[in-house]
């Protein structure tokens, strides 16, 4: 699952600095900016000059699919420049190089000040080329559609492939996982819905996948939807394919990602048109027990010491346990800056913006959902698979969950399969690490592709 905190830029600091100095004869900042954060997570600046002395900036994280990100205030004075980025809760100090070509000061964000240097740069390079991205023409049909939730009156805006041959063809309905995602799920400039369709189409099995609420053509409010919003959205989409007569109404199937993973159960348990569902890094914990493995895993990648680890999660069963006790909106927060102030008082922190993503109806769902509520009432076959190196859904522990589940209430069509080698989207990795994802130019594996394929094929012949 990708880090509930949007434009988090940095997972964990240790360490205090404190600021040097240089000088420079440059009177403007203007100009690209790129640098990063502890060597791993690219940072970008872009300044103009609007009028003299008044600039305005933009701030951009694109190993983390953060771009376009407001900085609310540029001061520039004696040679020395503060980026004001509220959006984030974090601020860039720094002085200019004498020959204007670095800036060279402190990113400020939670409490933590971290050493940043920038260099100017002709021009930004946010992804590398995708090789596996299909280019037009395709060799099969590709619709727009549109249709709605009739239960909540929002519209989906979608994309539907179908084989050329003669229908009616097996469907499949792809879910992204958390957070706004376009149809293409896109992230850290990959396109793995597109790369999966497109793959899928081509052996025959016609795919919609569809734009998240708020995102693209669908319209509704992302940031107050919960996973149980959008397991309606794709009941709605389940319904729209039964309108269509090239599609094969006993073959309709859903593939999850990450929170996809946890829909598509809670879909299947409550209709029998789904024939089938393929779970990719999906869940089989608790989300509390999910999301604080979650955070040891990537404290313990970013070699945080024991001691760290330890009172970091010691908080979090805090603000878990306030998450699930607490019932209304102002009640949650209040009791959530109490537990932050009393457990990691940090000068300067800006608490509003670690209690804020903790207490949206999104993450309180979460925190709360138990995924075996829905699995032990899934009857159709089930393909789950994740990798090896996934640090965001935990592969042993949830395909096990995953697995026991579904077996002991019954189902006997279940293969559960850890792909060596793949991180969190299912591409070959060598770490795992969230960093990795914009620095890998696979966006799916072959061998991910092909177990999914071969597995529907089987499945609805």
């Amino acid at each position: 699952m990708k880090n509930f905190l949007k434009y988090t830029l940095i997972l964990l600091i240790s360490g205090l600095f404190l600021p040097g100095l240089c000088f420079s004869q440059i009177t403007s900042p203007t100009g690209k900016w790129e640098g990063r954060l502890q060597s791993v997570l690219r940072v970008f600046f872009q300044i103009e000059e609007t009028s003299p002395g008044k600039f305005k900036a933009k701030m951009a994280s694109p190993d983390q699919g953060a771009n376009n990100i407001p900085v609310e205030s540029v001061t520039w004075k004696n040679d020395s420049l503060t980026l004001s980025v509220k959006a984030v809760g974090g601020t860039y100090t720094a002085k200019l190089s004498a020959d204007g070509k670095q800036l060279s000061g402190y990113w400020k964000q939670g409490g933590a000040i971290i050493p940043l240097v920038v260099n100017k740069t002709d021009v930004l390079e946010f992804y590398s080329k995708r090789p596996q991205e299909p280019q037009k023409p395709y060799p099969y049909r590709e619709e727009e559609v549109v249709y709605q939730n009739k239960n909540t009156g929002n519209s989906l805006g979608a994309t539907l492939t179908l084989p050329k041959e003669n229908g009616p063809f097996p469907t499949v309905i792809l879910i992204s996982g958390s957070g706004a995602q376009n149809r293409d799920s896109e992230l850290a400039g990959h396109k793995p819905f597109l790369v999966l369709a497109d793959y899928l189409t081509k052996r025959g099995i016609a795919v919609l996948r569809v734009d998240d609420r708020g995102v693209g053509k669908s319209t509704g409010n992302a940031a107050t939807a919960t996973s149980a919003d959008n397991a309606s959205d794709v009941l709605a989409s389940i319904n729209y394919l039964k309108t269509r007569s090239d599609v094969n109404l006993k073959k309709i199937g859903l593939i999850g990602h990450s929170e996809g993973g946890m829909i598509a159960p809670m879909v299947a348990s409550q209709t029998k048109d789904v024939a089938l569902i393929v779970l990719l890094a999906g869940v089989g914990l608790p989300g509390d027990q999910l999301h604080r493995r979650q955070v040891e895993d990537i404290m313990r990648m970013s070699k945080a010491n024991e001691d760290d680890m330890k009172n970091t999660l010691s908080l979090y069963d805090k603000l878990y346990a306030v998450i699930k006790t607490e019932k209304d909106s102002v009640s949650i927060e209040k009791s959530l800056q109490k537990v932050i102030q009393q457990n990691a008082p940090v000068a300067g922190m800006d608490i509003s913006s670690v209690v804020t993503p903790l207490s949206q109806p999104w993450f309180r769902y979460f925190i709360n959902f138990n995924p075996v509520i829905y699995l032990q009432k899934v009857k159709c076959p089930v393909l789950a698979l994740n990798g090896s190196k996934d640090v965001q859904v935990a592969s042993k522990e949830n395909l096990a969950s995953i697995e026991k589940t579904l077996k002991e209430n019954g189902n006997t069509k279940v293969r559960v399969q850890e792909v060596p080698g793949l991180n969190h989207l299912f591409q070959t990795a060598e770490t795992g690490g969230l960093n990795e994802y914009v620095q890998i130019s696979e966006t799916f594996s072959p061998v991910a592709l092909k177990l999914i394929g071969d597995w529907i094929t089987e499945t609805v012949q």
